[in-house]
């Protein structure tokens, strides 16, 4: 299974509430291969990301054929080794850590630890080893953020707090980081300064999976983007064919202009469709 794709999709559908959310999605992600998911609001981001992480499962085959989902080459996960495999930092992460804790001191340190657990902190009956506690010291360091271990996520700014769920995200050192909307919230010097850090891991690396309605999030180490629109593949390529104005606009119903600096594509509305 090592040389196995991140994911594999065929004729994958997904219902939800009796609307056709994916529509016979078929798709193939080769491990190393650096990807954009791209697409407006309702084209199924979200559930994409679920069947990743098998959160939610499409429809199933038929008997005797190729299930529909494979995850690095097989069908059946126990979710916690999953998650060791993939690491995931997303906006909706970061607002469950924060907002979600009530107590509100849930430490740098003890967030990354949590990774171990599947959990949202650290709770007095699980067993934190000293190995726990020196992979995410360890993590920590590698985003930058070593300063912010003994601190509590209620009482960071938002661009830290997100650097430290990047740095739970690899404390298992996955061999694919998922980024799910990631610089919501974030103003324009954090969200410079975690796409760095996101370009940086991928140098490394480790496979970048972005999933985003947002084509300035795409990193220059990304060279294919697939769009979503109603549940369907719009297009998948290169970037640089999948973020031509008139592709990119009519995925989003728009007329677009497109720029490019630095490696980084802009997109502007001139109109939208009618």
């Amino acid at each position: 299974m090592a040389d196995a794709p991140l994911l594999e999709l065929r004729d994958a559908t997904v219902v939800l509430g009796g609307a056709r959310v994916l529509e016979r999605l078929t798709l193939t992600i080769p491990d190393g291969e650096h990807t954009a998911i791209l697409g407006p609001n309702g084209a199924g981001k979200s559930t994409f990301v679920r069947l990743l992480t098998l959160q939610q499962y499409p429809l199933a085959a038929e008997e005797r054929e190729p299930p529909p989902i494979r995850v690095f080459g097989r069908d059946r996960w126990d979710v916690f080794e999953l998650r060791s495999r993939l690491g995931i930092v997303s906006a909706d992460l970061h607002d469950r850590f924060v907002h979600g804790n009530s107590n509100g001191v849930v430490t740098a340190i003890d967030a990354v630890v949590s990774a171990f657990f599947a959990t949202h902190g650290v709770f007095a009956h699980q067993r934190v080893t000293g190995a726990m506690r020196a992979a995410a010291r360890e993590a920590l360091a590698r985003v930058g953020a070593p300063h912010l271990a003994s601190t509590p996520l209620a009482t960071m700014s938002t661009g830290e707090a997100r650097r430290v769920l990047i740095a739970r995200a690899l404390v298992h050192q996955p061999r694919a980081l998922v980024l799910d909307e990631p610089t919501r919230g974030l103003d324009l010097v954090a969200r410079h300064d975690f796409l760095e850090r996101v370009r940086e891991i991928a140098r490394a690396g480790t496979t970048i999976l972005l999933v985003t309605h947002y084509v300035d999030e795409i990193i220059p180490e990304i060279d294919r983007v697939v769009l979503l629109k109603r549940g369907r593949v719009a297009y998948d390529g290169r970037k640089a064919d999948a973020l031509e104005a008139a592709r990119l606009g009519a995925a989003f119903d728009a007329r677009v202009a497109v720029d490019r600096a630095d490696g980084y594509y802009y997109a502007r509305v001139e109109s939208l469709r009618k």
